[in-house]
């Protein structure tokens, strides 16, 4: 079963996508900061992540960073979910490592289609 490590601070927001993403068949796995992603990772070995950008004490951008150095992370896809839209945050997204993009709310039929592109059950 393909895993999916979701990282966010709002509780609400990691219920939602974690219940559309068991629904689509994946393990899941959730962490309400970076700090705790950056433990979760290694631990339970994810073939994917979502990240919020917006996230205290370390964002979504400085977290794909640090994990894209470690090897449980380095050639995983890392989808960023956010509010944001500007596209110099997108490019600095991407710089870091972002696969891709999703703005907030996102929908479930949205969220499922980009996951199984990215991550084919």
């Amino acid at each position: 079963m393909k895993r999916i490590l979701i990282v966010d601070d709002s509780p609400t927001m990691l219920m939602s996508m974690e219940g559309v993403l068991k629904r689509n068949g994946y393990d899941v796995a959730t962490a309400t900061s970076a700090k705790q992603a950056i433990s979760k990772a290694p631990l339970f070995k994810p073939d994917m992540m979502i990240t919020d950008l917006n996230m205290p004490e370390m964002n979504g951008i400085d977290l794909i960073k640090e994990l894209k150095q470690t090897p449980v992370m380095r050639f995983k896809p890392i989808m960023m979910l956010t509010i944001e839209s500007q596209q110099d945050k997108r490019d600095e997204a991407k710089q870091a490592g972002a696969t891709g993009w999703l703005v907030k709310p996102v929908q479930p039929d949205e969220l499922s289609n980009v996951v199984r592109k990215l991550l084919p059950l």
